[in-house]
């Protein structure tokens, strides 16, 4: 019997073997509880718009979610699940191998090693420019190998505004150092910098925002670590939408619009030269539509813009250009 399409079934390892572990079972079930929660949560903003929902196949193993919403304040919000496995062919063992070596140097895959990945990927672009564009990630990737089987976990969320306000980027951080200090004391200011660091456009040597959190390859205790991630992801709602909320009748012209597209620029320049997951989604036959949900419906590229000294799209840039701590005691 064929299963249900997005639902998962464990790839099969010679002699018809299971992998030998039920982690991705378990954060598998997060991932999809974690989706029903944020996309009620940001349907809720305008009166429980609905989302539009596909379901896909992966050829070769698994399948996903993809839920996007278009509403009065969202202008595109993609919400997506994804649970893919399968065989390793010769061509994507290379940058298999670049992953799994970050964790274990000693193990390389071949056409006789599987892989299992799962996560929740989330991009929201609001309408209004004082709304703030939001990324989120949670992901478990594990490997069999002929000589053995390697796992992580990643994740994080980032907030990208237009125009600054501190109350609310100090509002998303603090949220996230609270969630993470319930993990590990101090982890909010390694991921901190993780992610000003990782979301950093070296060609236009600045961020792609004011940051928030950003960690990877977790391995050493899957409870533990799997109740972070819990806990994290749920956080990011308290994070996000009071924001929306306070900013979403916020007045705005045209020129703030133009300036939002220009940012929007800078947003699809990341996403297409520099982060992983798009990468590797387009290396491993990824779903194209699902890869790309995550740009803007509009970006603008204006030859050699630069805002006026002193105005508030110049300061900006400037907490672009030299990233700050958003909390006093991080």
């Amino acid at each position: 019997m064929t299963p249900p399409r997005g639902v998962f079934k464990p790839p099969q390892l010679g002699h018809n073997k299971p992998m030998p572990t039920s982690q991705k079972d378990q954060f598998s079930t997060l991932i999809h509880r974690r989706q029903n929660d944020i996309c009620k949560a940001l349907s809720a903003i305008d009166n429980n718009n609905p989302f539009h929902e596909d379901k896909w196949d992966r050829p070769g193993g698994g399948g996903g979610i993809t839920r996007i919403l278009e509403s009065p304040t969202f202008e595109k919000a993609g919400v997506n699940t994804s649970v893919v496995f399968g065989a390793i062919s010769s061509s994507e063992a290379p940058t298999f191998n670049t992953l799994i070596n970050k964790v274990d140097p000693t193990l390389n895959c071949n056409t006789d090693s599987h892989f299992f990945a799962t996560g929740i990927s989330l991009v929201i672009h609001p309408r209004n420019p004082f709304i703030p564009t939001v990324h989120a990630n949670y992901r478990y990737f594990e490997c069999v190998t002929p000589r053995g089987m390697v796992w992580w976990m990643g994740g994080g969320a980032d907030l990208t505004p237009y125009y600054l306000n501190e109350d609310d980027v100090r509002h998303f951080h603090t949220k996230h150092q609270d969630a993470c200090d319930q993990f590990q004391p101090g982890f909010y200011a390694t991921a901190k910098t993780a992610c000003d660091n990782y979301f950093y456009l070296p060609h236009r040597k600045e961020t792609r925002g004011v940051g928030g959190i950003f960690f990877d390859y977790l391995n050493q205790n899957f409870d533990t670590q799997l109740h972070f991630v819990a806990t994290i992801s749920l956080a990011f709602i308290d994070a996000y939408v009071p924001i929306v909320t306070r900013q979403k009748d916020h007045p705005y012209t045209s020129d703030h619009r133009r300036w939002q597209s220009i940012r929007r620029g800078r947003y699809a320049e990341f996403n297409l030269l520099h982060d992983r997951g798009t990468l590797f989604g387009l290396k491993t036959n990824g779903r194209i539509e699902s890869i790309l949900m995550s740009m803007p419906p509009n970006a603008s590229w204006v030859y050699n813009h630069s805002p006026r000294k002193g105005s508030a799209e110049d300061t900006m840039l400037q907490v672009l250009n030299s990233p700050k701590d958003w909390v006093t005691n991080g």
